[in-house]
Order: structure tokens, then sequence, then C-alpha cells
């Protein structure tokens, strides 16, 4: 049985990957009281054209650091080289104690097809620990779970070996103002790593009112656009409201965490308002965008 304060899990590769794809979802739940972790497997010490090493490492740990205060959630930068990971032995039973210690009831990850090996080791990290996390000769020193979380992957565009598909898109309309001022937190990416790397450094302005105003801009192309889940938004929030939602978070469900039936859904996502009603018995798997 859940418990009345829920708790999130976000694990990402690099500083600014959970909140870049689950920053709103991370705003609502601390919103309604709930507990929320966010963590970088590695310390983003490549992430740079300028800079890099153990300079790089602790202004993006100090970043994270800021990012967290936002919207006062818990923010751990593991000490792994960007660039560098792999799914070993040792990070294994490192995820391992990291979610049996928090103990979470949802935790998001990226896919484990991705275009970067930090985002595909990373998934297959959480993967790994998916079910060993219930395995009490795992890791004895860690009390062990007595069921999975639901595990869920965050969104990307990458089509092969298969699409990304949702079976959870999230209005986060509401929250998309500490969302991208967790963004704006992460200056050596957002401003100047990033920019740099697509060729568009020129494009960011000096002045600090409108370099935020230009992440918004910015954020909007880069995240999942809603009208690509115009009908998944719809059965999910009523086609009035969905007409009009403008920021979105997806989620696909991993198979290897807790199956989210309705009931589930209804506790994890209970401000969904198909879900908050019962929906009509679908199970939330099935609640994938079609015609």
């Amino acid at each position: 049985m859940l418990a009345e304060t829920l708790r999130l899990l976000v694990i990402g590769a690099h500083p600014d990957d959970a909140e870049f794809r689950a920053g709103g979802l991370a705003a609502l739940y601390r919103q309604l009281g709930h507990a929320v972790k966010l963590v970088s497997v590695t310390n983003g010490d490549a992430g740079h054209h300028a800079m890099g090493g153990v300079e790089l490492a602790r202004r993006r740990r100090a970043e994270a650091t800021a990012a967290g205060r936002v919207c006062s959630v818990s923010y751990e930068v593991w000490d792994n080289h960007d660039g560098e990971l792999e799914a070993t032995l040792v990070l294994r039973k490192q995820v391992i104690r990291l979610v049996r210690s928090f103990r979470p009831d949802l935790v998001l990850t990226h896919r484990p097809n991705d275009y970067h090996p930090d985002h595909r080791h990373t998934s297959q990290l959480v993967q790994d620990a998916a079910y060993l996390v219930t395995v009490p000769n795992i890791c004895s020193d860690t009390p062990h779970l007595e069921h999975d979380p639901v595990i869920m992957y965050l969104a990307d565009d990458f089509e092969k070996p298969y699409p990304f598909t949702p079976s959870l898109v999230v209005d986060v309309d509401a929250v998309f103002a500490p969302k991208l001022a967790m963004l704006d937190c992460h200056v050596s990416q957002m401003y100047e790593w990033l920019p740099y790397n697509s060729g568009r450094s020129g494009d960011v302005p000096a002045e600090a009112a409108e370099r935020r105003a230009w992440l918004a801009r910015w954020l909007e192309e880069k995240g999942p656009p809603a009208a690509r889940y115009r009908t998944l938004l719809a059965r999910l929030y009523g086609p009035e409201r969905a007409a009009g939602i403008r920021h979105i978070e997806a989620f696909e469900p991993c198979e290897y965490g807790r199956p989210m039936d309705t009931r589930l859904a209804a506790t994890l996502f209970n401000f969904v308002p198909a879900f908050a009603a019962g929906d009509d018995g679908r199970e939330p798997g099935l609640l994938t965008e079609g015609p």
C-alpha cells in the first residue's frame, strides 16, 4: 500500500537531465507535498567547450544544488566522469542502494535507446536494479523493498528500434515557470554549452530576463510538442482543456517495474482528471496515442 506522501525519484545521466524532461512533474509533486529526489549519475565534467574536469564538475554540482532549491527538492550528483559511464556491477549496486534508501513510489529515467551512451547506460543500470531491489541477498546491507516501484521512461525523439510511446502525458503549464527557473540555474548548459554545440551561441541574449525568455522559447522547440499527443491529452484531460495545453511532459512505462493499473495511476497521478475520476476502467498502458 502506498503512503499518503508519495516519493518521486528521477535518475538522469547528467546534471539538468532530470529537470529537462521531468522538472514539471517534480514541481507538481512538491506542490502536493510529496518527496522528490533528483539524481545525476555523472558529474557532467565533459559538458562544455571552454572548461572541463574538476572545475566544470564543481560548477555543475553547484548549478544542480541551486536548481534543487527552486522547488525544494533533493539533488544528488555522483562522481562519475561524463561521457565515460558504463553499466558496471559497482554502479548497479549503488543504484540498488539508492532506490532502497529513498523507497520511491515512482522512478523516472532515460530509455535504453538514446544518442548518448551515458543515457543508455543509466537506463541499463536502472533496469538491472529494478527486480534486484526486492532480493534480500543482493546488497544485504540495505533493507530490500517488498515490491518494485513503478518505473517510467523520460521522453525522447528516437525512432529505432521503436519510438517513444507514452501512456501518460502531463499538463505542466501551471508549473512551467518553476521548471524554467530550475533550468535557468544550469547556466553552463542552457546558455553556454548546448547553444555552442548546436551552433546557436550567437542567439543567446546577454541580459538575464531576455536570456530566460529565450530559454523558454528554446524549451518549446526541444520539448515534446503538445500537438503530437493531443488525442491522448483529450483522453486524460478532456477535449476542452486538452485543446489549450501548451507545455507537457510525457512518460512511457518500463515493464521491469511495478505494473501500473488504473488504481495505482490514480494514486501517483491524481492531478490528471482521467485517473482521478477512475477513467473508464482501461489500464493506463492502453491510453496510448492513436487514432
